[in-house]
């Protein structure tokens, strides 16, 4: 593992505290399950707790919103109210980066993603987000495009407005300010 890819004493104590502090707050996330148990699993994790922090440094304000008893594993979700402020202004993935001449973004969606050692919301997931209220009411968050449509340059992304979640398309070379993405991991 590198070394960079994990915390000190001191940030894992303070992301601990700050994940136990939300799941508290946010008990109707995640009724019935027990924090001990996740601090477990997390402190057995070294490198999924940096990819809580990875989403904590960035705004996403990352918590429980479920539990599969199949695979024993915790489900994190960036609960923002709106999307990551540090995860804004980026294309969908690597191609459509390399495809602008100018006026390029930072990064691409698809890379922060890899980087960060987490999953880029599906469609489904982020509408089951929403039943934990309603996120991205003046931003909106990229999703997980299918092959399909990013082989014809597209790329989708969703927001949350007059009570519904909307799907909607861009060039996958866009992107805007206030339009970032929400990550999962799971544990």
């Amino acid at each position: 593992m590198e070394d960079k890819k994990q915390l000190s004493p001191e940030q894992r104590n303070e992301l601990l505290n700050t994940l136990k502090n939300r799941f508290e707050k946010n008990s109707n996330r995640h009724p019935n399950l027990d924090w001990a148990k996740i601090q477990a699993k997390l402190e057995a994790n070294p490198q999924k707790l940096w990819s809580l922090n990875e989403m904590e440094k960035t705004e996403g304000e990352p918590d429980v919103i479920g539990y599969d008893q199949k695979t024993d594993e915790y489900h994190f979700y960036d609960c923002s109210a709106e999307s990551p402020k540090g995860r804004r202004s980026l294309c969908y993935d690597r191609q459509a980066l390399d495809s602008r001449k100018e006026h390029k973004p930072q990064n691409s969606v698809i890379d922060v993603v890899t980087a960060m050692g987490i999953e880029l919301l599906t469609e489904e997931q982020y509408r089951a987000l929403q039943q934990f209220g309603n996120f991205d009411t003046k931003t909106s968050s990229w999703i997980k495009t299918p092959d399909e449509i990013r082989k014809l340059g597209g790329a989708l992304f969703c927001d949350y407005r007059y009570g519904n979640v909307f799907v909607y398309h861009n060039g996958a070379e866009s992107y805007y300010a206030v339009r970032a993405f929400r990550g999962m991991l799971k544990i």
